[in-house]
C-alpha cells in the first residue's frame, strides 16, 4: 500500500525546519506517511507540478488526493500523532479554514522573514501580492 505523502519545498530553510518537526514529533512512526521535498520527489506520480509545489505545501493521500496551503497542513496533522490530531479537524472546518488560509498565505508570503528563513524562502515575484 502507497504511502500519503507531505511534499514541501526543499530550498526554503523555513520549510525544511519544519519537515524536520513533522518527521520527529508530529508523524507517531516512520511508516504513517512520507515526507519529501519537491525536488526529490516523483512529482509526475504524485500528480503535482513544480508551480505547486513552489506555491504552496501539498499532502498527498494515499488514494491520490491531493490537498494544498493549510488544507495539506491539516492533513498531516489528522495523520499524526494524537495531540496534533484534533488541530488537524479544527482547522478544517468551515471559517476557520478560510482564516487559517489568510494566516497560512501570510506565513508563505513572509517566510524568507522568519527565523531560519532565507532569499531562497522568497516566494517568486509573480505570487506576490502587489
Amino acid at each position: 500500500m502507497a504511502l500519503s505523502v507531505l511534499i514541501y519545498d526543499g530550498d526554503c530553510g523555513v520549510c525544511t525546519k519544519l519537515s524536520r518537526f513533522v518527521t520527529t514529533t508530529v508523524r507517531a512512526q516512520q511508516g504513517d506517511f512520507a515526507v519529501s521535498a519537491y525536488q526529490d520527489a516523483d512529482l509526475d506520480t504524485l500528480g503535482l507540478t513544480a508551480e505547486q509545489c513552489d506555491e504552496a505545501l501539498q499532502w498527498v493521500s494515499a488514494k491520490g488526493r491531493i490537498s494544498s496551503a493549510q488544507d495539506a497542513v491539516a492533513r498531516v496533522l489528522l495523520a499524526g500523532r494524537l495531540p496534533f490530531k484534533p488541530l488537524g479537524a479544527v482547522i478544517l472546518v468551515p471559517g476557520i479554514n478560510a482564516l487559517a488560509g489568510v494566516v497560512y498565505r501570510w506565513v508563505a508570503v513572509n517566510r524568507h522573514r522568519l527565523p531560519g528563513g532565507t532569499p531562497a524562502c522568497s516566494l517568486p515575484a509573480a505570487q506576490r501580492p502587489s
